[in-house]
């Protein structure tokens, strides 16, 4: 599991929910690593071949981190600063209850 080097003490903890699950981050923090400190590696699925996606460039350029962010489709989560009670989906739908990790 990914675990964050230095908490940094200065951001406010906030909520938000991924998939029906409500989890916990660092303001401000781009929403990727949020679920990455969480143990959530995958944010969508490849709509060709079905495999898990997730985090791979981390500066905006690939598109592999897109999720549904607030109700907005193929929003770059690597990009994305947390918000408290911030509502993430991949953006396929999942068999109810799964949690890609």
């Amino acid at each position: 599991m990914l675990k964050r080097i230095k908490i940094d003490t200065t951001k406010p903890r906030v909520s938000f929910t991924f998939n029906h699950q409500k989890l916990e981050g660092l303001e401000g923090e781009p929403v990727v690593v949020a679920l990455l400190a969480n143990g959530i590696r995958s944010v969508r699925r490849c709509t060709t071949t079905g495999e898990p996606r997730g985090l791979y460039c981390g500066i905006g350029h690939c598109y592999e981190c897109r999720a549904t962010v607030d109700g907005v489709n193929n929003v770059r989560s690597c990009l994305t600063p947390l918000k408290a009670n911030m509502y993430i989906q991949t953006n396929l739908e999942w068999t109810e209850g799964e949690i890609l990790r």
